[in-house]
């Protein structure tokens, strides 16, 4: 673990793997929570470090979590959300394919995942789910759509994601949602926030 001040009130915390990362959150938000971590406005993961932002000091935090235990998360641990997908994406085959099975059994792999939200970006409302098997991984499509439409559920990478919003992209398309992602009327906006567990449910197309 590396600490780096971000000018004055903040905070960025470096991590070896995507693991760390998880585990790392999980804690400060217990910590919060049971009133035993410093006053902060945001906790905000990455693929590999946690921003803390709107520190009273930021350098009395950095020696203190040097000496932090973090505990492995738990794979129980956070909320559960379940998203209905039809799997109807136009790049099945080809990821079945890939993958060495038939498009009908690409359904019952993905909903036998027991996915987890690592981090939000690209997109309001568009969070990077982990949980996929290595030997899952699929590369992203060498020419990217113009238009992904929303809902799409995607996969690349070691990730899954599903489109909050029509916009470019390169990801594997195999089901779409009618869930809503992002709704800046509702509290909190976002469907899926960090740390939150996610299953993928199969509904009739």
């Amino acid at each position: 673990m590396r600490t780096l001040p971000v000018g004055d009130h903040a905070l960025l915390v470096e991590l070896a793997a995507d693991g760390e990362v998880g585990a790392f959150h999980a804690e400060l938000l217990r910590r919060r929570a049971a009133g035993s971590l410093p006053a902060v406005r945001e906790i905000v993961p990455a693929a590999r470090t946690i921003l803390l932002d709107g520190l009273d000091d930021p350098g009395a935090l950095a020696a203190e979590l040097a000496d932090w235990t973090v505990p492995p998360l738990a794979p129980g641990a956070g909320a559960r959300t379940e998203i209905p997908v039809r799997y109807d994406g136009p790049d099945l085959a080809e990821v079945a394919e890939r993958w060495g099975v038939r498009p009908e059994e690409v359904p019952d792999i993905v909903g036998g995942v027991d996915f987890r939200v690592a981090f939000c970006g690209f997109a309001p409302g568009f969070a990077y789910l982990t949980g996929l098997p290595e030997h899952r991984h699929l590369p992203r499509r060498s020419t990217p759509r113009t238009a992904v439409p929303a809902g799409s559920l995607a996969l690349a990478g070691p990730y899954a994601g599903v489109y909050p919003r029509s916009s470019p992209g390169g990801w594997q398309l195999i089901g779409t949602t009618d869930a809503v992602l992002w709704d800046p009327r509702r509290e909190p906006a976002a469907l899926l926030a960090p740390g939150t567990r996610v299953r993928f449910a199969r509904v009739a197309a």
